[in-house]
């Protein structure tokens, strides 16, 4: 009997998530999975590890564990010292609301997927595009036929796969596409706030976004209700930059 590839789910906003839940169950149809996740909400942590403190870990039972850390935390823990073997494949989702644009850097949902892929796993971020209510059961479904695809064939080199799943039910959906990172800035993102005693504050979240609308980028496919699919490569060098430097800044160290 053939056996089941072992499989690392997890997500930035906590053990109790619904959407983590939807995935776990996807891939049990394909897979083993495991749970390794963060004990509470840890939207936008980005890639942060903690290391200002010992980390604690919770058994819930023998396939799901809780770290009161960051969503890169439970990767990191997990892949070293909770699975019994190195997992074939790490799933971070899902989460409820889309990772599109620049929204990416601030990802803890996207992070999780690159620790993995730092490590050499193969790995991929799964969002929901959209308000509540959420269909989770559509991007697990989506999320569960790319799973089976990436154990079959695998990921180029470095590269993880940023998926985003129009909420809507899977009848509703118009197709797939293979996207580039767009653009998604937030105006008015930051709200002046004052306690009861005048005092100012700030908070950020929320505002306006404004998206990019090059017909190839993932916002765009999102808003044409089609499932959108990008590729992230480790290496942030701008090789066009890079060539051009090179060439047109000559560079002394003294000052001449």
């Amino acid at each position: 009997m053939k056996k089941m590839p072992l499989i690392l789910v997890t997500n930035d906003d906590g053990i109790y998530a619904p959407g983590l839940h939807a995935l776990f169950r996807a891939m049990q149809q394909i897979g083993q999975p495991v749970i390794v996740a963060p004990i509470q909400d840890n939207s936008a942590v980005s890639h942060s590890l903690t290391m200002h403190r010992p980390l604690r870990v919770t058994k819930v039972d023998d396939y799901t564990f809780t770290v009161d850390g960051t969503p890169t935390d439970c990767v990191t823990i997990g892949l070293s010292k909770l699975l019994p073997t190195r997992p074939a494949l790490v799933v971070s989702g899902i989460n409820p609301g889309a990772n599109l644009g620049d929204d990416i850097s601030y990802s803890g949902t996207v992070s999780a997927a690159i620790e993995a892929t730092m490590l050499g796993i193969p790995s991929m971020a799964v969002s929901l595009a959209g308000t509540a209510p959420y269909f989770f059961e559509t991007a697990a479904h989506i999320a569960k036929n790319l799973a089976r695809k990436i154990l079959a064939e695998g990921l180029p080199k470095d590269t993880l796969l940023n998926i985003n799943v129009p909420n809507l039910k899977i009848q509703e959906i118009s197709g797939l596409r293979f996207t580039r990172q767009g653009r998604r800035l937030y105006d008015d993102a930051i709200k002046e706030t004052f306690d009861p005693w005048g005092r100012k504050h700030y908070w950020i979240g929320g505002g306006t976004p404004s998206w990019d609308n090059g017909h190839d980028t993932d916002s765009s496919v999102i808003q044409a209700n089609q499932v959108s699919i990008t590729p992230i490569h480790l290496d942030l060098t701008n090789y066009e930059a890079l060539a051009y430097l090179q060439e047109h800044w000559p560079f002394s160290l003294s000052d001449d």
